[in-house]
């Protein structure tokens, strides 16, 4: 039976992970289906959601899986791919200190959406920091989960275009931007974060613009951090 303390901190952290749900659900479907339709067993989509737990390079390991045995290019392909939870993670190390093994599950999960959660979220005070982030984290790889485990498993019955689905957390993230910016009184983090992210979209495009923005971002950040605060 869940304690009173735990049932506290998921009652704070669900209304948070609602709009992920949403994402995650039909995102997490549309990768079972495309699993299903690649030829593997609905087993592979759920066993990748569980440990691997990110989205985007668990895509890209169906093309792995099907073509020749090759570590060291999976290896540094994932890398790149998800490089940019280096920057989370940075993020993340003052609000997770302390947390005892809880931090360990925290790091794991810690995708996209459960950072943007757990970063900006201001937790009630008779909430449990470390259970509420527990929280959010389980719950949004719940959501992962079972979408691609129903995807999985239904794939074959699914006859329409599916195409477009993707773009589900995309519109999400603009709709957590434009609530965090509407936020707060000052937006030079915001409009640092914003201009060099369309800087870097110019300069380097759409397939390789991610982590030189996350670069320059850090760099901004750091440079002008006594200004900012």
């Amino acid at each position: 039976m869940i304690s009173k303390k735990n049932f506290q901190a998921l009652k704070a952290a669900f209304p948070f992970t609602v709009p992920i749900f949403a994402g995650f659900w039909f995102l997490g479907l549309t990768y079972g289906i495309y699993m299903n339709a690649a030829g593997f067993s609905w087993i592979y989509p759920a066993l990748m959601s569980l440990t691997i737990f990110a989205g985007s390079i668990e895509f890209i390991t169906v093309n792995l899986l099907l073509g020749a045995f090759n570590p060291i290019q999976a290896f540094v392909l994932a890398f790149m791919v998800n490089a940019r939870h280096l920057f989370y993670g940075i993020s993340m190390i003052d609000k997770y200190r302390g947390l005892g093994l809880k931090r360990l599950y925290l790091i794991f999960g810690l995708c996209d959406e459960s950072f943007s959660i757990n970063y900006t979220a201001k937790i009630p005070p008779n909430v449990d920091r470390g259970l509420f982030y527990f929280w959010v984290t389980l719950l949004n790889q719940i959501y992962w989960v079972s979408g691609a485990t129903l995807g999985g498993i239904f794939g074959s019955l699914i006859t329409f275009n599916t195409h477009g689905l993707e773009f589900v957390l995309t519109a999400m993230f603009v709709v957590i931007f434009m609530e965090q910016f509407l936020k707060e009184t000052k937006h030079a983090n915001a409009l640092i974060g914003f201009g060099a992210s369309l800087i870097c979209l110019i300069i380097f495009g759409a397939e390789n613009f991610i982590l030189p923005s996350m670069a320059l971002i850090l760099i901004l950040l750091t440079a002008f951090r006594r200004r900012l605060e």
